[in-house]
């Protein structure tokens, strides 16, 4: 029991310090936002950046530097704006974006619901051939709890009870081109981001928004983009 209070009273500091974290980098998103082409060179596998709800894709900024800084051309989809419209529509956005940039194999890499958009995606008959794989940071693959009881409709859609969730929970086919890269403790998704059949990291993070400014969450993503950028290489002539 002596173990479990200061754990809780950690964990109380990380998510006042997750939500800090979230409020400076959304203003910084909304003040000062980068072009969107200013990371688009690069000679490794591009990869295409999936904000989370309510973000904008340069929340993911540091994150988005550590891939340009290995050599990948960074893209983003602007269309999808503040990310409130729903996963379909917005998977249809992002496929109209893959298929504006005419990358050819590319990698998504995603924070909280772009997972969701990006799991859509990897199964569009057009696109989703030329995704080599989905990186997905703290995405709630079974919905959260919490989301059930907030006011916000874009928020409330993401509950594990919500139709579309559950329907994109069952589709297992795509798992095997995921890695799911989470936190031990994040406020926003408390069931946590596993998904069966796919690559899990669980790392000694805590907090749902700060893990993305952290080295050590850029070391694995960049580990997983290079991973599954290998297996997704098709034969000459295939």
């Amino acid at each position: 029991m002596r173990g479990v209070v200061p754990r809780r009273l950690e964990q109380g500091v990380a998510w006042a310090r997750d939500y800090a974290w979230v409020v400076r980098a959304q203003a910084r998103a909304t003040l000062r936002p980068p072009p969107v082409d200013a990371l688009a060179t690069g000679d490794r596998v591009p990869v295409v950046l999936l904000p989370g709800i309510y973000e904008t894709w340069p929340v993911m900024s540091g994150l988005a530097r550590a891939l340009y800084a290995a050599g990948h051309p960074v893209h983003a989809v602007p269309a999808l704006g503040i990310n409130r419209r729903g996963l379909e529509e917005s998977a249809r956005l992002a496929v109209a974006r893959l298929e504006e940039l005419a990358l050819g194999r590319v990698v998504l890499v995603a924070h909280s619901k772009g997972g969701l958009i990006g799991k859509l995606v990897l199964s569009d008959p057009v696109v989703g051939p030329d995704v080599a794989g989905l990186v997905a940071v703290n995405t709630p693959f079974a919905g959260s709890v919490y989301a059930r009881w907030f006011p916000a409709r874009p928020v409330r859609a993401l509950s594990p009870l919500d139709p579309h969730v559950l329907a994109l929970a069952r589709e297992v086919a795509t798992h095997a081109r995921i890695w799911s890269v989470f936190a031990r403790f994040d406020p926003h998704v408390p069931g946590g981001s596993e998904l069966r059949g796919a690559v899990n990291v669980r790392l000694p993070l805590d907090g749902h928004f700060r893990p993305l400014d952290d080295p050590r969450l850029h070391a694995v993503v960049l580990d997983a983009v290079t991973q599954l950028a290998a297996a997704g290489q098709r034969p000459a002539g295939s």
